[in-house]
């Protein structure tokens, strides 16, 4: 594929951003008729693949390995490269749908990138290869409250807290936000689907919230009501926030 330059969107004033120029294939030239010309050959079917019965492709999903230090050093940014990106897919497939996200690790994670993308991702070969080759850990924990990302479970003293999948949703949302206050309608918005039955309005999240600080106990301060605004969760010395390599990530674009 060849691109075109991709300049980051803080430079000195230069010519406008162009999105990457996608090439599928060699373009064959028809000459005018009775040339002597080669025959254009009609494109190769896309190969059949063995798919599980039941199936169809639906999509893909690119895991690209690019920390912000590395992207900035080759002078462009994650923003800009997803938007050359989807502009490239707007070309060839204009009624194709995007969704991007950034794929987060603790600070000083080793291995390669690409790697730490897919597991942070949930990208199945990934994980399911983690699992084989790291040894199931502790169960228990000495006291306060573990929030475990990874395996999307609670675990309050040492016991699991019998959390709903929503209830742990909402824990998990705002604990990935660390720090900001995240406001009721973005809560309905980004947890529940447009048009469940069982979608709360921007004032019943408060009984969801209720629910969930019974479950917390005595360490319902955890999360935070903000008057007037909505819930933040702040770093707590009592929790322990164990992100693993299958952590789900803020959106970024």
């Amino acid at each position: 594929m060849s691109t075109t330059a991709l300049l980051d969107r803080t430079s000195a004033p230069a010519a406008p951003v162009r999105h990457l120029r996608a090439v599928t294939a060699p373009v064959t030239t028809v000459d005018a008729p009775g040339a002597d010309a080669p025959a254009v050959e009609a494109p190769a079917a896309p190969a059949q693949r063995n798919l599980p019965p039941g199936t169809a492709p639906r999509g893909f999903a690119l895991y690209v390995g690019l920390d912000e230090v590395k992207a900035a050093a080759a002078g462009v940014s994650l923003p800009l490269l997803v938007d050359a990106l989807r502009r490239t897919i707007a070309d060839l497939a204009p009624n194709a749908e995007t969704y991007a996200t950034v794929a987060l690790a603790p600070v000083g994670a080793g291995g390669r990138d690409v790697d730490v993308v897919r597991l942070a991702l949930h990208e199945p070969s990934a994980v399911a290869r983690t699992k084989q080759e790291e040894p199931e850990d502790d169960e228990r924990t000495a006291g306060g409250v573990v929030v475990d990302i990874s395996r999307k479970r609670v675990l309050i003293e040492g016991e699991s807290a019998a959390f709903t999948f929503k209830e742990f949703e909402l824990l998990q949302y705002l604990v990935l936000r660390e720090g900001r206050t995240i406001e009721r309608n973005e809560l309905v918005s980004s947890l529940w689907q447009a048009g469940d039955d069982d979608a709360p309005g921007e004032r019943t999240i408060d009984v969801h919230v209720r629910r969930l600080r019974a479950k917390l106990g005595r360490y319902e301060d955890i999360v935070r009501t903000v008057r007037g605004v909505g819930y933040r969760f702040d770093r707590h010395a009592d929790v322990v926030i164990r992100y693993g390599h299958g952590t789900p990530s803020p959106d970024r674009f």
